[in-house]
């Protein structure tokens, strides 16, 4: 069992939070192994071993660690990157190069030449300027890309503005006209520097409802058959992205992967079959709902400000420098007093966080034993998108991250002194 109520403590994999945040500092992430371990083996028995021909890619812009990476390695999945520094996590990491997928809507000429100095196993182009870019590179290097198109399939998504990607009017992809897609797909199936595998989409994220999954699919699945019709080619490779979702709070549904998957597959298989094309191998990406589970945030109380009639505050001593969801876009979190686990819920807080923004706060209205400053606040479902965007606004410190497992506590992320915050600073001579 990840989370535990013993001795009036909040206990993650087996160790008392209390201990840690006294142990390690606050603000403190905390990530469960054997939570991520069990999200790999449930994706494993739900896609891995029961479909031939496919591949799982943890979308790791979600928390991308060294450790966090090996760990994703050793449970048998790839690896999805968005960015030259994730890129380079994944190489200290020693990932296997043919086991990343490089994503992103604006891939810089250098990023593009270290992944293919590196050998990723595909560039996901989002833009048609990108593929010449590449054949480029290629030429210049004399290496081979190989490569994917990301296609938005023009599906509107039940989720938060913020975190849809497939609707028609996005930064993301290349659109579904054939007079500008259909050229650049030839231009890759022409270019003897590149080879062409597929097609890529991803619709959004914290999605609890298989339809725009299917209808994304069904778009995708059209094109390969126009491409086949049109282009006299097979397509190799479809990736149906991911952004299954995750519990925050109780109003969430959480669906099993199969609930996606299996009707995912069975369209494909059957879509293949009506329309005489070879099956793709199939992929998906999921990132959040690996990782996000897996992890708490722990705080400590400061500051308590009760406005009668209002509000009661208390405040902590990050906020949206270590979670800035909240303040992005309206997420919502549920947790609890560590140090007061078994405690009756007696009062009404709202969780403000540190940061100079009134749009600071963590956790409106909660219920909560009676608080005291000292307290140990741990926020769940914080796995994903905390440590990765996390920021020193206010010249707050990017908090330590400590990897729990059966009630061993080891640090994969240092905590950030003050010295690392402006160690790139200058001051130039005539300021001296």
């Amino acid at each position: 069992m990840i989370k535990e109520i013993k001795n009036n403590h909040l206990y993650w994999d087996g160790c008392d939070t209390v201990e840690l945040a006294k142990t390690y500092g606050t603000p403190l992430y905390v990530l469960s192994e054997t939570a991520v371990i069990n999200e790999c083996q449930a994706l494993q028995a739900s896609f891995i071993q029961k479909y031939e021909n496919v591949r799982v890619a943890y979308a790791s812009k979600a928390f991308n660690t060294l450790a966090m990476l090996k760990m994703i390695e050793r449970e048998g999945l790839c690896l999805d990157v968005v960015s030259g520094g994730e890129l380079y996590t994944a190489m200290q990491a020693n990932f296997p190069a043919e086991h990343i997928e490089f994503n992103g809507n604006n891939k810089s000429l250098e990023e593009l030449a270290m992944a293919i100095d590196y050998g990723v196993g595909r560039i996901i182009v989002d833009g048609i300027q990108e593929i010449s870019w590449i054949q480029e590179i290629c030429r210049q290097k004399g290496k081979t890309a190989n490569i994917m198109f990301r296609i938005t399939p023009e599906v509107n998504v039940s989720t938060h503005e913020f975190i849809s990607t497939g609707q028609k009017d996005s930064k993301f992809g290349i659109p579904l006209d054939e007079a500008i897609l259909f050229p650049v797909i030839q231009q890759a199936i022409d270019a003897p520097e590149i080879d062409f595998y597929g097609i890529h989409f991803h619709i959004g994220s914290q999605l609890d409802d298989n339809s725009t999954h299917l209808a994304a699919a069904k778009v995708a699945l059209d094109l390969v058959k126009r491409i086949k019709e049109q282009l006299d080619y097979d397509v190799k490779e479809l990736n149906y992205g991911g952004g299954f979702g995750v519990t925050y709070t109780k109003d969430d549904i959480r669906q099993p992967y199969s609930y996606f998957l299996d009707p995912l597959m069975e369209l494909t298989e059957s879509y293949c079959q009506e329309h005489h094309l070879a099956r793709p191998a199939i992929v998906i990406e999921p990132g959040r709902s690996i990782v996000a589970e897996a992890g708490i945030s722990l705080h400590t109380i400061g500051t308590i400000k009760d406005l009668p009639g209002i509000r009661k505050y208390a405040a902590i001593d990050g906020g949206m420098t270590d979670n800035i969801r909240p303040g992005l876009y309206q997420a919502k979190y549920e947790g609890i007093l560590a140090n007061k686990a078994e405690e009756t819920l007696s009062e009404t807080v709202t969780i403000s966080g540190k940061a100079c923004e009134s749009t600071d706060i963590l956790v409106k209205d909660i219920q909560v034993p009676t608080i005291e400053t000292g307290d140990i606040f741990a926020t769940f479902a914080t796995g994903a998108y905390g440590y990765a965007m996390a920021s020193n606004y206010n010249k707050l410190a990017i908090p330590a991250v400590v990897l729990v497992k059966d009630g061993q506590a080891d640090v994969i992320v240092e905590r950030q002194s003050y010295d690392q915050i402006i160690q790139n600073e200058r001051i130039p001579d005539s300021l001296k």
